[in-house]
């Protein structure tokens, strides 16, 4: 029922949108003689407010067009090479004509990016893969919005997404090396043990986890202590909804994206409104670059996608209730996930000082749980001053975390002998 009250507000309130994108356009336009006066800046700083407020955020593109390599402006095209009901595999192409002119005729270690599958859409990665590609053959995790798919596709759980991740590492070929972003922690992992126990030749080289809960009972956060202190019953009964026509997967059951960014956005309310303040103020005093900044941030930030029930119940399950991968109990189609069969694939985990969402030591733990892992392919680092999202965008992670990944791949991984960058 939310669901379809939430569908109908939105086009409810579409007249007031009109009616808000008429007014900025009429204060906005260089025609209106009043246009640049206190009031009209006002109007203007008003209405469009209004109107981005209350707009759909639909998938965000791309916008990946070209990456600079030694001082050559290499072209970028994502290809999709690998698909299921449920997700895309996105390799961005580099063009070799252009490789060769930045001087680069070696071939770059592949590295798949798993975006999580946690309300936003893999787009929200769009820097961690832009610092990435200099560097690396890139792969990512393009996941599929709930709503979007029928049900005769049938379901999509836990268990699918390990089986997602084992299918995508053996189309990039041998040793490929994997990057899981927040959510996928937990299932790469799963994924990576499982390969290794059956010496699959395409086990990562290496695993990096950054601001994952492999183990959220440590430094438990806001949303591991949600998650901990309200039965399963009540996500059950509070947090799926069904999806109502006119969307593909019309009957399907899901959490949907606008209720995960309602609880993520009460979380920082204050600075949520400050942060729209300053827009609006923006747009009064003419400083154009601020409010495009705001809107770029708000433009991913407010574009969700909706998560199948099963899949959203068992990771609240498996993950943050019962916590059966660092407990040592998960099992797989029948199979036990042994993370002390992992002997080959180098580990890093990245976490932010400040990160509210996988406090310190949630990421840590995938040290413990892979005992067998030389010391000399595992390596922990915690970035001073940055929050979640801080741990995989940003200038922080361009320049501090990121040549510290890119290193670490390059000394685990086999298929480049071991090379410093």
């Amino acid at each position: 029922m939310l669901y379809a009250l939430h569908e109908a507000s939105f086009y409810a309130s579409t007249p007031l949108r009109l009616a808000a994108r008429a007014a900025r356009d009429f204060w906005g336009s260089p025609l209106n003689p009043a246009a640049n006066s206190e009031l009209g800046r006002r109007l203007y700083a008003g209405a469009d407010l209004f109107s981005n407020v209350t707009r759909r955020y639909g998938k965000p593109d791309w916008r990946i067009d070209s990456v600079k390599i030694n001082d050559v402006d290499v072209r970028v095209r994502p290809t999709v090479v690998w698909q299921s009901p449920w997700a895309r595999l996105i390799q961005f192409d580099r063009d070799m004509s252009d490789m060769r002119r930045a001087g680069r005729f070696e071939l770059d270690p592949a590295v798949l990016i798993v975006a999580p599958l946690s309300g936003h859409y893999a787009t929200l990665l769009r820097g961690t893969v832009e610092a990435f590609l200099p560097d690396h053959a890139v792969f990512i995790v393009d996941w599929q919005n709930a709503r979007e798919v029928s049900v005769l596709q049938g379901r999509f759980d836990f268990h699918d997404y390990i089986d997602h991740i084992r299918d995508m590492l053996r189309v990039l070929g041998p040793r490929p090396n994997v990057l899981a972003v927040c959510q996928p922690g937990p299932p790469v992992l799963a994924a990576a043990a499982l390969m290794a126990e059956d010496n699959d030749p395409s086990r990562p080289a290496s695993m990096t986890f950054m601001g994952s809960p492999i183990d959220a009972r440590l430094s438990p956060t806001v949303t591991n202590n949600l998650a901990e202190e309200k039965p399963f019953t009540w996500f059950q009964s509070n947090m799926i909804y069904t999806v109502p026509a006119p969307y593909p997967g019309m009957g399907r059951r899901v959490y949907p994206g606008f209720v995960q960014l309602a609880s993520f956005m009460s979380m920082n309310a204050e600075k949520h409104q400050e942060a729209h303040q300053r827009y609006f103020h923006s747009l009064v005093d003419g400083d154009g670059d601020s409010a495009d900044k705001h809107l770029d941030f708000y433009d991913e930030y407010l574009s969700v996608l909706d998560l199948t029930e099963e899949f959203y119940l068992q990771t609240i399950d498996i993950v943050f209730q019962r916590h059966l991968l660092p407990k040592g109990e998960l099992m797989h189609r029948g199979r036990h996930v042994n993370t002390a069969a992992i002997t080959d694939i180098g580990l890093m985990t990245v976490e932010g000082e400040k990160d509210d969402i996988s406090g310190i030591g949630q990421t840590q733990a995938a040290h413990d749980l892979c005992a067998n892992i030389p010391a000399e392919l595992k390596e922990d680092y915690v970035q001073p001053g940055v929050g979640h999202y801080g741990v995989f965008n940003g200038r922080r992670f361009r320049e501090e975390i990121y040549p510290k990944v890119r290193d670490f791949i390059l000394r685990s991984d086999p298929n480049f002998g071991g090379k410093k960058a």
